[in-house]
Formats: structure tokens, sequence, C-alpha cells
């Protein structure tokens, strides 16, 4: 078994393989399909628009965590999940990472921090923030209602 026609069946093979295999692989029944079941990523649910926020205040006190999704009606346990979704969806890239060679302000806006993952418009998010420089402070700012306001 040599020659172009050989290596064509091999390769077909092996791509009936793979498709088969993806066919046959478990999906969560409650995920209508989609295989992005209800628990996917630490709890996220994976629509469209579905957010964990995670937020240090940075002096000392617990860790906050809120869950927030933005798809038909509004849901999660954010403490204002109304106008952070309204906010956010009036951004055209509300997750933009910084540039790598961006030059920022040597300014100090506080100690706070943040973590937000999940998905916005589909796309995968998983951006850390922080107020530490001029670009940060913008790039926090931005975000407006889904971080907290800072003094």
């Amino acid at each position: 078994m040599q020659g172009p026609a050989a290596s064509l069946r091999v390769v077909g093979g092996i791509g009936v393989l793979l498709l088969t295999a993806c066919a046959d692989s478990p999906r969560d029944p409650g995920d209508g399909g989609t295989g992005s079941g209800p628990a996917a990523g630490g709890g996220i649910s994976q629509a469209a628009n579905d957010l964990v926020v995670e937020y240090d205040a940075g002096d000392g006190s617990p860790l906050e965590s809120w869950s927030l999704t933005c798809v038909g009606s509004v849901s999660g346990s954010h403490p204002d999940a109304e106008a952070a979704c309204a906010h956010l969806a009036g951004l055209e890239n509300p997750f933009t990472p910084l540039p790598s060679d961006v030059v920022c302000t040597e300014q100090y806006g506080g100690p706070q921090s943040a973590h937000v993952a999940g998905l916005w418009g589909g796309e995968p998010v998983d951006v850390e923030l922080s107020r530490v420089d001029g670009c940060r402070i913008s790039q926090w700012d931005a975000l407006g209602p889904l971080l907290p306001p800072t003094a």
C-alpha cells in the first residue's frame, strides 16, 4: 500500500475516527447539546455574556465574588447587575487587554484588584485588573459599575 492514493486513505480514515470520537463525546444533558454545561469553568454557566468577578479591596478584608449573566434577563449575585450589564453592553470591547508596549503614567490609584473570567459576546474573558498605574486605573474606571467605585 504505497503512493498518493494510500496516503489519502490513511488521512481520510483518521478524519473519520476524529469525527466519530467528537460526535460520541459525552455532553451535559442540560446544556441543549451545546457542550457548554451549566457549571463549566468554576461555576460559570457559559452563556454568551456570563462572567464571574472576584474583587479584592486590598485592605485585608475577604475576597468578594459575584456572578453576572447578561443574556435576555439579567441575573447573578453582582450587587448592581442591571447597571453592570447595561454599561458593558454599551462598550464595544470592554475586556480588551492593554497592549504590551503601552506607556502608562506613574500614579497609584489604590490597592484594589479584580479578576474577571467567563465569556462576553461569546468570547473568552480572563483579565486581571488593578489600579497600580494610569493605564490600569483607566481600564478599571472604563468598566464602570462592573467593579466597585474607589475612594
